[in-house]
Parts: structure tokens; C-alpha cells; sequence
């Protein structure tokens, strides 16, 4: 048997790692003995932590070229978030819970779509329906993604499913919630040891709207103006990369994961109507955004609908 290839979006985030390494293991439960999780970028340190803490190695980072290879996409769809070559593989499975775009293949294959608040909620399901065992370690990365991609919650991505899927993996891992959730996100909420290019790239997905292609990098911390203080570095870099790629508006979503407020930054030509698609007037390129924190639901379907 050939390797099947599991991983996540570029710029991977702690559902995107996990889910890999989960889904590797639910295949491999299934008789699927190939497959394997990769990941498409550097581990966070908030990904970092969770892995540390149940002891749990990173994915190897994908450099294969897939095609004619076996490929299951976790967390994503879009091929311009997925590996280079994503257009040549055989995809045989996708778990997702994000918007269906820019996707198409030549063979049938299983697809689940739900519209959770997190793609480890889909494959906690998943294993349920199947009777199939969670190990504390999985159960463990379960819990870390569901309050990664939740904020701990309070996400209005959430839904009562990642709230009861939280609670029956917590179990399993043995560990407070609320104690190891804040935990891992204030480990991954610090800003002063990261360049301004890695503040960019850590957490940045790019998506056509209508004809215009929109970079959307987001940055959670306890302390927005801890990164907004470095705005003109930051918009420099944020021009550079949309010069080089061709990114008509380069939007860095700065939240607040304590109060679950956001503070936009705008450049590219379409900045403009991107206040418009929130109903506020940009200042100095800047927006406050008050219980905003999704970028899923609260900031890319505003800005698809009026580039659109």
C-alpha cells in the first residue's frame, strides 16, 4: 500500500495540526495502516504546548510532491490553502467545517461538511460512530483544538456539540478545562519575541472573492496594542507580501482573547470597502470591532459580500 497523506491549511493552526494526527489515527483503527499526518507549516506555540502536554510528536512537514498520491484534507478545502501540488493527488476523504470554495475532483470521495466550531468535534463524532476507542493523548489534542478554534467558547463559531464534545474528551484526557484551556491559549498569545513576518504568517489564509484575491492573517493576545504599536513595520511587510503574491487587501485581525474584541489593520487597494463591509470608517488604516473574534464567520463573509 502507498501512503495516504493527511494534513491540514497551511499556516497551520492547533485544529489544523491535530486533527492530522487525529485523523491518522482513526484511519489507522480503520485498517488503513499507510496513512500518515503531515503539516503544511511551522507548529505555533500554542500547538506546541498542547502537543508538549500530552506528549504528543509534531507531523513531519510535507515536502513530497502528491501526484497521483492518496490524500485526506483535514480542516480545509480551498486548494489555495492546501499543499502546492493538491491539484495532482487522488483526494480521498475531506473533514471540514469551514466554507466549500475553489474545490473540484475528478473521482468521487467522502466528504463531511458540518458547520461546528471545529473540525475535532467532526472526528470526535466520528469515533463515536464507529465505537472506535479515543486515547487520552487524542482525546487530549481534541479538547486542545476545540478551544483553540472556540477561544475557550466564546467564539460565535461555537456550537452546543463542541461544548458537549469538549466535555466528554476532557474526561478522557483528564484535565480541567478552563485551567488548561487558558493555559494554552496565553501560551500562544505572546507577541514581542515574533517578527513582524511572523505575525503575518503564523495564523494567514488567502480567499478569492469575486475577482479579487483577499490575504486575512489573524493574531490572538492579551494586549492588542502590544502588536498595533508596531503598525508601520507591520504595513510594510503586509505591502511587500501582497506586491510579491498579488493580494488585492492584506486585513490583519488583531483579538483580544480575554474580552473577545478585535482590532483591525487594512491595506491594498480594497481597503476602503473593507471598513465599508464592517460599517466603520478606517482611521489611519485601523478599526475597533467589538465582539468580534471569528474570522470564519464574522469576518470573511462581510468582506466576500462586498467584493463579491
Amino acid at each position: 500500500m502507498m501512503t495516504t497523506y493527511i494534513f491540514g491549511h497551511k499556516n497551520p493552526d492547533t485544529d489544523a495540526i491535530s486533527s492530522a494526527i487525529i485523523m491518522g489515527d482513526f484511519e489507522k483503527l480503520n485498517g488503513n495502516s499507510e496513512a500518515k499526518a503531515y503539516r503544511l507549516g511551522d507548529v505555533g506555540a500554542e500547538t506546541k504546548y498542547a502537543l508538549d502536554y500530552f506528549k504528543v510528536e509534531a507531523p513531519t512537514l510535507l515536502t513530497d510532491d502528491l501526484t497521483d498520491q492518496d490524500v485526506i484534507l483535514v480542516d480545509h478545502n480551498e486548494f489555495q490553502q492546501s499543499a502546492d501540488s493538491i491539484d495532482k493527488a487522488v483526494i480521498k476523504h475531506v473533514i471540514d467545517h469551514h466554507r466549500i470554495a475553489n474545490f473540484e475532483t475528478a473521482t468521487p470521495l467522502y466528504y463531511r461538511a458540518e458547520p461546528v466550531g471545529c473540525t475535532a468535534t467532526i472526528l470526535y463524532k466520528m469515533y463515536n460512530e464507529q465505537n472506535l476507542e479515543i486515547k487520552p493523548e487524542i482525546a487530549g489534542l481534541m479538547l486542545s483544538a476545540i478551544i483553540s478554534d472556540s477561544l475557550l467558547f466564546k467564539s460565535p463559531t461555537c456550537t452546543e456539540q463542541d461544548v458537549e464534545a469538549a466535555k466528554a474528551v476532557a474526561k478522557i484526557a483528564n484535565v480541567d478545562i478552563d485551567a488548561y484551556g487558558l493555559d494554552m491559549l496565553k501560551a500562544g498569545a505572546s507577541t514581542t519575541d515574533k517578527s513582524e513576518k511572523d505575525l503575518l504568517e503564523a495564523d494567514a489564509k488567502s480567499f478569492n472573492m469575486g475577482n479579487h484575491v483577499v490575504r486575512i492573517a489573524q493574531v490572538n493576545t492579551v494586549d492588542i496594542e502590544e502588536v498595533i504599536d508596531r503598525q508601520e513595520a507591520l504595513e510594510n511587510e503586509m505591502n511587500k507580501v501582497s506586491a510579491e503574491e498579488g493580494y488585492d487587501a492584506f486585513v490583519l485581525v488583531v483579538t483580544d482573547i480575554l474580552n473577545s474584541d478585535s482590532k483591525i489593520l487594512v491595506t491594498g487597494a480594497q481597503k476602503e470597502k473593507i471598513g465599508q463591509a464592517f460599517n466603520v470608517q478606517l482611521e489611519n488604516n485601523t478599526a475597533f470591532l467589538p465582539n468580534v473574534v471569528s474570522r470564519k464567520k464574522q469576518i470573511v463573509p462581510p468582506i466576500t459580500d462586498i467584493l463579491s
